[in-house]
Order: C-alpha cells, then sequence, then structure tokens
C-alpha cells in the first residue's frame, strides 16, 4: 500500500558558526521517486564557504583543547540524538535519497555507533615515548590538523557523512562539511540539527549547502582556502582525483575514498543459498548504488549453471516502484544522469552480444534488477563502475583466473570470495587487488572502528577508528633534555 511521502523538515538555513543563516537563492531539493519538490535548500556560494571555515578556525583553539573526555562525551551526546530523531533521518532517506525503507533503517542505527567509535577513539594512544640517546624524554604525538573540508556523497548520506567528520572531529579537529546536492538535508542539515541540540560548542561543526551550479565555486573555495588543512571526501573517482591533485598542489592532507568495480568470488564449493543471497544483496542493495556493490559476480564453471538460475529466481522476487510502499526494494536511481549512465551501459552490452538473464527494463528512474551474460572486456559495463541494479556474472575455470578477472579494472576498493574451504579462500583474497576482502560475505561490508579504503583508482587513505588519524593528525616529535646533552665547547 502506498504511504505518502511525510512532509519536508523545516530547512532553517545553512548552519554557520551555531547559527542558521538563509541566503539569497535558493534550490529544489527533489523526490527521485516522483520528482516532486520535496524541499527548498540554501544555495551557497564561495562567501558563505568561507565564512563557515572562519567559524571553524576561530573555534579550533578552544576545541583542540578540551579535555579528551570532553569532546568524548559530545560524540556520545550526539549519538544519543541521532538514535532519538532516527524516524527524521529514515523519512529523509526515503522520499529525499529514493532508498528503501530497510535501507533507511540500517543506516539510522548504524550512525550512532560511528560516534560512540569516536568517543572511544579520544581514549586512546595519542603517541608513544621513543628511545634516545641523549638521555632525553623523546615523545611522538598526533595533534588535529586545523580546519577539515568534508565533502560527503548522496548514496548513504547517514553513513558516509557521519564517518567523513566524526573521527577528525573526536580527534580536535573542527568541520565544514559540503553534501551532496541531491541529499542536502540528510547528508548535511539534519547533522547540523542533532549536532546543535547536542550542545557542540558554536563553529567546531558547520555546513553549507549548494547547487549543483554552485558545486565548483564552494568546492573550490573549501579545498584552496589556507585555513583548510584537511579534506575527505567520498564520491566519483574523477572528482576524487581532482581533489587530490588540488590538495597535493597545496600540501594538504586528503582522504578520498571512490569507486569500485567489487567481485563476488563464488567457488565450486561454496554453499550456494549463501553465495545467491550475498550477490543478491551485494548488488541490487539500493539500487546497486554503493560504492561496494557487487558489479561482477565470478562463478566457477562446475557450477555457473545452477547458480545462475538460482540468482535469477532470487533476484526476481525483488519488487521495484515508488519507495514510499515499503515493500519496494528497488527505488529510483537518485537522478537522470545516473539512470542514463545505467541505461547506456546496458544498451551497450546488449549490442554488443552480451545477454540478458534478467530485467533491463528502465522506467523513468526505476531500473529493474538486470542480469547480464556473457559480457566480454569490450564492453563498458565490463570496465566502468555502473552504480546502478545491474549484475554481470561470468564463469572461470581456475583461481588464477578468477585473480585475473577481479583485477581485470583500475578500480580496487572491495571484494567477496564464497567457498567452504577458507584457507583456499584466504589464500585467493591476498592476490585480489582490493583495499578490503570479506570471505563468505558480501564485497558490501563496513564497521565503524575499521580501515575503510581502496587501492587504484578506488583512493588514498583510510576511513574509520584510529586509521583517520593518519590523515587528520599531524605527528610532532617533542623531547625533554633529561641528560644534560653537552654541546660543542665552541659555543
Amino acid at each position: 500500500m502506498l504511504e505518502h511521502a511525510p512532509k519536508a523538515p523545516q530547512i532553517r538555513g545553512l548552519f554557520i558558526n551555531g547559527q542558521w543563516r538563509d541566503t539569497p537563492n535558493h534550490f529544489d531539493d527533489l523526490n527521485p521517486s516522483d520528482g516532486s519538490v520535496w524541499a527548498s535548500i540554501p544555495d551557497a556560494g564561495a562567501k558563505e564557504t568561507g565564512d563557515a571555515i572562519n567559524a571553524a578556525q576561530a573555534a579550533l583553539a578552544g576545541w583542540a583543547a578540551l579535555p579528551f573526555q570532553e569532546r568524548a562525551h559530545f560524540m556520545l551526546k550526539i549519538a544519543d540524538v541521532w538514535e532519538r530523531r532516527m524516524a527524521d533521518y529514515v523519512a529523509a532517506a526515503q522520499h529525499e535519497g529514493g532508498g528503501w525503507f530497510g535501507k533507511g533503517m540500517f543506516e539510522a542505527g548504524y550512525v550512532p555507533e560511528v560516534f560512540r567509535a569516536a568517543a572511544g577513539l579520544c581514549y586512546s594512544a595519542i603517541g608513544e615515548v621513543l628511545p634516545s640517546e641523549h638521555g632525553k624524554f623523546s615523545t611522538a604525538v598526533r595533534v588535529p590538523i586545523g580546519v577539515v573540508g568534508v565533502i560527503s556523497p548522496w548514496n548513504m548520506p547517514g553513513i558516509l557523512t557521519a564517518r567523513g567528520f566524526a573521527f577528525p572531529m573526536a580527534a580536535g579537529n573542527t568541520i565544514v562539511l559540503k553534501p551532496s546536492e541531491d541529499t542536502p538535508y540528510a547528508g548535511g542539515l539534519h547533522f547540523a540539527e542533532v549536532v546543535k541540540e547536542a550542545g557542540v560548542p558554536d563553529g567546531v561543526f558547520n555546513v553549507v549547502t549548494c547547487s549543483r551550479n554552485s558545486v565548483a565555486e564552494v568546492g573550490d573555495e573549501l579545498i584552496d582556502n589556507p585555513l583548510v588543512k584537511g579534506v575527505s571526501f567520498t564520491g566519483s573517482t574523477p572528482v576524487g582525483r581532482r581533489i587530490a591533485a588540488k590538495c597535493g598542489a597545496h600540501l594538504k592532507k586528503c582522504c578520498v575514498e571512490l569507486g569500485g568495480k567489487d567481485s563476488l568470488i563464488v567457488l565450486e564449493d561454496a554453499d550456494m543459498d549463501r553465495a545467491t543471497s550475498s550477490a543478491s544483496f551485494g548488488a541490487f542493495m539500493h539500487q546497486g548504488q554503493i560504492c561496494m556493490s557487487v558489479e561482477k559476480v565470478l562463478v566457477q564453471e562446475k557450477i555457473y549453471s545452477d547458480f545462475l538460475r538460482q540468482f535469477v529466481e532470487r533476484a526476481g522476487k525483488l519488487k521495484t516502484g515508488n519507495v514510499a510502499d515499503k515493500g519496494n526494494v528497488i527505488g529510483p536511481l537518485v537522478n537522470d544522469r545516473q539512470v542514463a549512465r545505467v541505461k547506456a551501459q546496458i544498451e551497450d552490452a546488449l549490442a554488443k552480444g552480451a545477454k540478458l538473464a534478467l530485467g533491463g527494463g528502465v522506467q523513468g528512474r526505476f531500473v529493474e534488477p538486470t542480469i547480464l551474460t556473457h559480457v566480454t572486456p569490450d564492453m563498458d559495463v565490463w570496465r566502468h563502475e555502473t552504480f546502478g541494479p545491474v549484475a554481470v556474472v561470468a564463469p572461470f575455470k581456475t583461481d588464477h583466473e578468477a585473480i585475473a578477472l577481479n583485477n581485470d579494472t583500475e578500480y580496487g576498493l572491495s571484494s567477496g570470495i564464497i567457498s567452504a574451504d577458507e584457507n583456499r579462500a584466504l589464500a585467493l583474497s591476498r592476490q585480489l587487488e582490493t583495499g578490503m576482502c570479506h570471505i563468505n560475505c558480501s564485497s558490501i561490508n563496513d564497521e565503524p572502528h575499521v580501515p575503510f579504503g581502496g587501492t587504484k583508482a578506488s583512493g588514498l587513505g583510510r576511513h574509520g577508528g584510529r586509521w583517520s588519524l593518519e590523515t587528520f593528525t599531524e605527528t610532532r616529535w617533542i623531547t625533554l633534555d633529561r641528560g644534560s646533552r653537552p654541546y660543542p665547547p665552541v659555543f
């Protein structure tokens, strides 16, 4: 039964220095299921972004000087406020982000654990004591780098925004967040409301929203401004390359988590139910709009036919439609550009000889769960990230061939292996060119405290837990001379 979309929240403005600020211009925030206007969002420019950066810089010294446990307490308060307001986030994830109700519930429940993990990080070691040949008390300590710019994506706006700023902020940095123009509330202004309710000091956390037309102006200010010392970005590889290049030119730190072309490798001894469910979840969760989505299912020849039959049967039960109906698991793609990209890949594959095992239909922003076979390396769907509900199923003979097929891409984010032989799977995993690998599970995996990130064109650095500190702190060498190290007599 189709439910009416709940009324959009009151949009108070940009969030700068603890205050709401309106802008002369606004842009429409659309519901991708039906194209209706869900909210009117402030359209910031370089001036407003600069003001947010200045506010973050002014708040930096006080925030960094807080006792570690006080910053931890703020992280815990944010988690508690978020939990009380989970329903608000779920509504936004559905009707602003186009996500299935279950996906929104998963994100809403995950986000508080990000802030609790960040709180725990405050109690971790921040350095070490080093030996000294001169009897010094020699230490290497980590200190916050300063203002951190966070650019977050639309596909998992709760988890990926929280992960982008929680750990740097817990470490003593201050934040300016620019959410995606497709999810400015779920990925930005909702967080501002939560942070303000939690009582975080003014200026520590700021949010600027902008339209697609203003992205370049706002993004340039957020990266080029000399007060910004680091950038956290999650998004596409082409944009990530430009951001990393700009940060490199300015000698700024950055952590960029980018696209993927991830494989699920199904070995001949795999449990078939586990294999097909891992493939279905991995390929079609949130319409395949996840950086870790299974885009290639590599299946050993001996079980290829059985796997394909059961995979098609399982995926064929997924319902597609407006996510206001909680029974629809496959919702819309987020915008028309994504639809055009996915449709073009399907059409290119079919024109070059690929076969449809399931789906292929496109109606508006809704793309049916699609399974392609007989795909060859000259097809776009083999080479390029799809970011839609499309899975390629390809056979292989040997483990060596499976490794080669998995590594045949510029990307290297995540992977999955399904096998009853853990030793064989572990041996195979060590040869996959991916930052993450999950045995007897889908490539889609995350936990707040783990090192999340990829290799090759899938990114630089790691998000999560103590690994975030490697990017968003500086290491300082500080000594205390207790041995009265002598100087040359001439001095």
